[in-house]
């Protein structure tokens, strides 16, 4: 199995909601990640990012969430033309992974119509809820005539253990992780917004945009227990790393 680091997109937002220390104003630029797995029975992406009209217009996209994430950056850095450098088109895409709802994570689910979309179902009930456009699920994200399946617990996606979707609760009902095990680079956990950035992880700080802080706290000392047993965690927005991780064609494998 490869696996390959795509661009979402690339937001501002305060720095305060992730580390609540930093100073009144300041900012901090969050990568968005869209993470592709080739493996012998199929093609998985594990996040889609934002969708690429966001960056244009957010307030039209994203409605009142734009005065919270600014896109910024380079137009063209969505997950279309990182798979298109790959030589691959959105029906190349089997299953697409949700970590979450929230618009940076499934904004360009609409472009993979063959493929089955993947959720926890608390999240699924979250986003379906009365309430759920006013918590941060935006339909024209998530809602899409592609089937969805459900998960409850722990989930072997092709029945060999080499990529498992963990649920890691707190920052949302249903978010959930990806542990893939590479046969050359080991074995990487893609935390998504479980745990945002490595200061949040070493600090055990809980960002401001946590929906459980207790669940949240629980998922990321999870999260410490597999990063001790040796896994590489891709933090959810961690710039730093970002600049570090091999992305596009230069997979791990």
């Amino acid at each position: 199995m490869k696996m390959h680091i795509l661009s979402g997109g690339l937001l501002r937002m305060r720095k305060n909601i992730y580390l609540p220390d930093a100073q009144r104003g300041e900012t901090l630029d969050l990568p968005v990640s869209s993470i592709l797995l080739r493996h012998k029975q199929g093609n998985v992406l594990f996040d889609t990012g934002c969708h690429p009209t966001a960056l244009a217009d957010a307030p039209t996209r994203w409605g009142t969430l734009a005065k919270a994430l600014q896109p910024v950056g380079d137009p063209d850095a969505h997950v279309l033309n990182g798979l298109a450098d790959l030589g691959l088109q959105p029906d190349d895409i089997d299953v697409v992974v949700n970590s979450h709802f929230h618009p940076d994570h499934c904004g360009c689910n609409e472009f993979f119509k063959r493929a089955t979309i993947v959720c926890h179902r608390l999240e699924l009930e979250a986003a379906q809820a009365e309430d759920g456009e006013q918590r941060g699920y935006l339909p024209a994200d998530w809602r899409h005539p592609m089937p969805i399946r459900t998960i409850e617990d722990e989930h072997d996606v092709f029945g060999d253990a080499q990529l498992l979707l963990l649920p890691l609760p707190g920052h949302t009902p249903g978010t959930i992780g990806a542990l893939a095990t590479l046969e050359r680079d080991g074995r990487f956990l893609m935390a998504a917004d479980a745990v945002a950035l490595r200061p949040n992880l070493e600090q055990e700080v809980m960002p401001k945009n946590t929906w459980n802080p207790d669940l949240a706290l629980a998922s990321l000392r999870e999260v410490q227990r597999i990063e001790d047993d040796g896994a590489t965690v891709i933090f959810g927005h961690d710039m730093e790393q970002w600049t570090q991780l091999r992305k596009g064609p230069q997979a791990y494998e």
